[in-house]
């Protein structure tokens, strides 16, 4: 097996970059593919919290580095899915932890095991970023329509040009987008954000108070029916996966659920 290792990076934090991760590692599970997630945000994990595991991490990524364990018994296998597993990061060490060198040779053996390697890359630009991207051959660039969001995003896809020998694509995915702030032009659109990073569109994540009940549960919610984020991200992953999948006409469906809330309040309407 030769797996796809692709790194999900954001620049500026509180975008939403783990949360991503773990729907989008979700939503590949779901289409058949192996995935793991490699959180590698050392000292700050989280992803297994947002995955429901985090009672379950005995080793982490750095006992491998260093040797402490194999790689397999650092694997958490989710309960849900036996083809997602999570390589949680530590919880006390720094990101300095684990070097570039250290990183390429994880993510080849990685692959050599996984249909998809997902990398949680730390925020910024420093260290723990130019050791989470090596090894990588793609890149999601997760932002919010939210002009310092999207200048940080700038700058990390700038980073990841100057990079194009071993990272050959990159793509972006616009996070927490509300299609009601846009129309009002409180919100960047969509278009708005394209013309400033130039770059391709994966995906686009409307606003969902699901992602927040889904996270504190940790059931990642492009495990579950919903048909706003949760559909959103399972559409990321069938494009993930060579398939041309429209991007979802988000005003509509804000439409619609309005026209829903119209008709249940207005007994003339239901007539």
């Amino acid at each position: 097996m030769s797996g796809k290792v692709i790194v999900i990076t954001s620049g500026k934090g509180g975008v939403g970059k783990t949360t991503a991760s773990a729907n989008i590692g979700t939503a590949l599970a779901q289409t058949g593919a192996s995935v793991v997630l490699v959180d590698m945000d050392i000292g700050l994990r989280n992803l297994d919290i947002l995955m429901g595991l985090e009672n379950r991490v005995v080793y982490n990524l750095v006992d491998v580095i260093e040797e402490r364990c194999k790689l397999r018994q650092a694997f958490v296998k989710d309960k849900r899915m036996p083809n997602l597993c999570l390589l949680p990061a530590a919880q006390t060490r720094d990101k300095s932890a684990v070097n570039a060198e250290q990183m390429k040779a994880l993510t080849t053996e990685l692959k050599s095991l996984f249909d998809f390697v997902l990398i949680d890359c730390p925020a910024g630009i420093e260290s723990g970023f130019q050791n989470a991207i090596a090894g990588a051959e793609e890149a999601i660039i997760i932002t919010t329509p939210e002009m310092s969001a999207v200048r940080d995003a700038d700058r990390v896809i700038g980073l990841l040009e100057a990079r194009k020998e071993e990272i050959k694509e990159h793509r972006l995915v616009i996070n927490r987008l509300r299609p009601s702030m846009v129309k009002t032009n409180d919100m960047m659109s969509v278009d708005d954000v394209l013309e400033i990073l130039s770059v391709k569109l994966l995906g686009v994540i409307p606003e969902d108070e699901e992602i927040i009940v889904s996270t504190n549960r940790g059931e990642p919610v492009a495990g579950t029916e919903n048909q706003r984020a949760g559909l959103a991200y399972r559409n990321i992953a069938r494009r993930l996966k060579g398939e041309d999948v429209p991007i979802m006409d988000l005003q509509s469906l804000d439409e619609n659920w309005m026209n829903k809330i119209v008709k249940f309040f207005t007994p003339a309407a239901r007539a």
